[in-house]
């Protein structure tokens, strides 16, 4: 089966244009930017017809053991698999500490 083409820059673009419907100001702290953010994202990936789940995890082969993902998009048909997903369509990292910038790009592309 062909997973279809995500053009992640359209969500990006998406994400910039729609920022300001988040209402995020100097009053909210980073956990509140962290969670608004997640969320739309979440929103997103359910309105495109796939399942989202925040605090997900993954098997990581390499190191033969799961890594935490903040936001996972599964593509699931039971039509194809009532028990197993096709694929991850987008793993998503949000990370407001820049010293944890090479831990994420770690999580993102193991």
């Amino acid at each position: 089966m062909n997973k279809p083409h995500l053009n992640l820059m359209h969500f990006f673009e998406g994400f910039v244009k729609n920022y300001r419907k988040l209402n995020l100001n100097t009053q909210h702290n980073r956990s509140m930017f962290t969670q608004k953010e997640i969320n739309y994202f979440a929103d997103l990936g359910e309105m495109l017809g796939f399942e989202s789940f925040i605090e997900d995890s993954k098997f990581d082969k390499s190191k033969n053991r799961s890594r935490p993902m903040d936001l996972a998009w599964w593509k699931w048909d039971k039509r194809e698999g009532a028990e197993n997903y096709h694929y991850l369509a987008l793993h998503l990292e949000r990370e407001s500490l820049p010293m944890k910038d090479e831990e994420t790009v770690e999580k993102l592309f193991s």
